[in-house]
């Protein structure tokens, strides 16, 4: 690999970008793989189940024989509020191979010894995406069910391109969640990009079932996003 290939490399994970790297089978050449170039459907169709999976494999790109190897960012959850469904949702997400954040600003909320090895912020939300903006390969979880806790994180998800966004609450508390985000400016189409009620419909009955559909629904989210947003 060239030196400046591997510069890009590094950068692109620093900023928690995708990289595509390309090698040619027959004339050994490597290249990284733009995000213009993902607009050609070949090379879109060639790089989507590498960009959804982070595994290597063979593929064909304009008939010439090619290894494509991709460096994704570990997917992150980033839940806002530290109760039970955050505690709960904790532990799965790092079994699942997660990174995992929890913010709330309610200190007392917050102990090392419930969230186990997840990063904890006991600041407000804004204060934290500045120093950790949220990204395409980060999930927005908002778990407080508090407005004054969550809708700004949910505006900033939105905007981020996070590919999962999810919200607490039932239908009734949604309607009134999407009249708030609409007063905010927020169109109709990225508010309708927000799981609320969060999660899949297991019929959970427990924090720790909540969370089981939350990253159940997290999952199935990352395996089947829009690739084209995430790489360079």
């Amino acid at each position: 690999m060239l030196p400046a290939h591997l510069h890009e490399i590094n950068a692109a994970r620093d900023a928690r970008r995708a990289m595509v790297v390309v090698s040619d089978l027959n004339s050994g050449e490597t290249r990284l793989l733009r995000a213009e170039e993902l607009s050609d459907p070949v090379s879109a169709s060639a790089v989507e189940s590498a960009l959804r999976t982070g595994k290597a494999g063979l593929a064909e790109i304009g008939g010439r024989s090619v290894f494509i190897n991709v460096h994704l960012p570990p997917p992150r959850i980033v839940a806002i509020g530290a109760g039970h469904i955050a505690q709960a949702l904790a532990g799965m997400a790092a079994i699942a191979g997660f990174d995992m954040v929890i913010i709330d600003p309610r200190g007392s909320m917050i102990s090392p010894a419930t969230f186990g090895t997840a990063a904890l912020f006991a600041e407000q939300p804004e204060d934290v995406f500045q120093r950790r903006p949220l990204d395409a390969f980060t999930a927005l979880a908002a778990v407080a069910h508090d407005p004054s806790l969550d809708d700004l994180p949910l505006t900033k998800a939105l905007a981020a391109q996070c590919f999962y966004v999810g919200a607490l609450g039932g239908r009734k508390s949604h309607a009134k969640r999407i009249e708030r985000l609409a007063g905010l400016g927020v169109d109709d189409a990225a508010i309708a990009r927000i799981h609320g009620p969060i999660g899949l419909d297991i019929r959970a009955a427990n924090p720790a079932e909540i969370a089981v559909s939350i990253l159940a629904d997290i999952i199935l989210s990352l395996r089947t996003r829009n690739v084209s947003a995430t790489a360079i």
